[in-house]
């Protein structure tokens, strides 16, 4: 029987993906300031901001897992679109290439931590400027890295992905379940 874990994110899609899994866990959202160092490695940027969220509600006798997610091109990083122009701008951008969704991860428990990241390719069809406003007048990609949900209608924009596909929704949840496993092992 794996121990409970505190998940330190309100990510409904995190939610759902350690239930699908069967991870005993209870839900305190951290508040921490995402603002990333000028020119920063998006995966050394997942890993910081993961390790951010799990220090910030940080309980001695509790497992934290933490995660971030960001969206990055040719080095550039995509969060979540501060309003609706610049989610169009994002999706402008990503519009015909390929790019990468980093998710970092991080398991706390005490002095111990383990940080990693798990990254994939995914390639958008080149959008027109109608599907792009049509799609942000959805409000999906408001609260999502990169503009676009792929478990919702931002599946449309997405001609393939290479890698973890729930590295995409935001936990890849097989490597985090074989982690939660042999933290007790340690």
């Amino acid at each position: 029987m794996m121990q409970e874990i505190i998940l330190a994110s309100g990510s409904p899609r995190r939610r759902e993906l350690l239930e699908m899994a069967g991870v005993p866990f209870s839900v305190i959202t951290a508040d921490v300031d995402e603002s990333l160092p000028e020119g920063i490695d998006p995966v050394e940027a997942v890993q910081l901001l993961a390790g951010k969220k799990a220090a910030a509600i940080q309980k001695e006798a509790k497992l934290i897992l933490a995660a971030d997610t960001v969206v990055a091109l040719d080095g550039e990083i995509f969060g979540k679109p501060s309003d609706t122009e610049d989610a169009k701008r994002i999706l402008r951008t990503l519009s015909g290439k390929i790019h990468q969704v980093h998710t970092g991860v991080c398991l706390r428990e005490g002095n111990r931590e383990k940080r990693f990241c798990v990254t994939a390719q995914v390639e958008f069809y080149p959008l027109t400027e109608e599907a792009i406003s049509r799609y942000v007048d959805s409000g999906e990609p408001m609260d999502k890295a990169g503009a676009y949900g792929i478990q919702g209608k931002g599946a449309l924009l997405i001609r393939r992905i290479e890698g973890d596909y729930y590295t995409i929704v935001g936990l890849p949840i097989a490597r985090v379940v074989r982690e939660l496993e042999n933290w007790n092992r340690c």
